[in-house]
């Protein structure tokens, strides 16, 4: 699906947190001090997590606090132009995928996270949430939704927040926003419009 004009949008909120990243290096600390486990006990126990590349919020204290809660962690890989989600212990040995993401090994079992933890480079109010243009994200979640329930929370600075962002009928909404500043339930405010 070709990008609908949002490249200048993209440039720009990555501008921002690259600004942010370096403005606030405790906000990896400050997220999982904030992330409510109360998620992983309504949609786990197995959880979709993600390492940090370049400038995004670090998730490492969240990896390692979901990993203390017992939550079965589980990684993206990427396979021509699927994304895939699997099974993956904290601290076991990852391999440099493309775009620089860290993925298990090829025999680490695929599994099926009832939530999903996931990058963005802006959120707004409505549950939009503006990644990288690839669409990985949103077909995998797709799929994952037509299986099941799939929870997704987005993981961020907390001004990564817009006003509005522009939304196409594949994009798969957010349910739930972490930042270093506080929790926020997306759902809610699309159950009451």
């Amino acid at each position: 699906m070709r990008d609908t004009g949002k490249a200048s949008l993209r440039q720009k909120l990555r501008r921002r947190r690259d600004a942010l990243s370096n403005a606030h290096p405790q906000a990896g600390e400050d997220l999982a001090n904030r992330f409510p486990l109360k998620l992983v006990d309504r949609f786990g126990p197995v959880v979709a997590v993600y390492s940090p590349i370049g400038s995004e919020i670090d998730t490492r204290g969240v990896i390692q606090k979901l990993s203390q809660y017992g939550a079965q962690l589980a990684l993206p890989r990427i396979a021509g132009d699927d994304m895939t989600f699997h099974a993956w212990v904290e601290g076991t040995e990852l391999i440099r995928g493309r775009f620089g993401l860290a993925e298990p090994h090829g025999d680490a079992p695929e599994v099926q996270p009832g939530l999903i933890l996931a990058p963005l480079l802006g959120f707004d109010a409505e549950g939009t949430r503006l990644g990288y243009g690839k669409g990985y994200y949103d077909r995998a979640l797709a799929k994952l939704r037509e299986n099941g329930h799939a929870f997704i929370c987005g993981l961020a600075f907390a001004d990564q927040e817009c006003l509005s962002l522009p939304k196409e009928p594949h994009d798969i909404p957010l349910d739930w926003v972490v930042t270093e500043a506080g929790s926020i339930p997306l759902f809610l405010a699309r159950a009451k419009a």
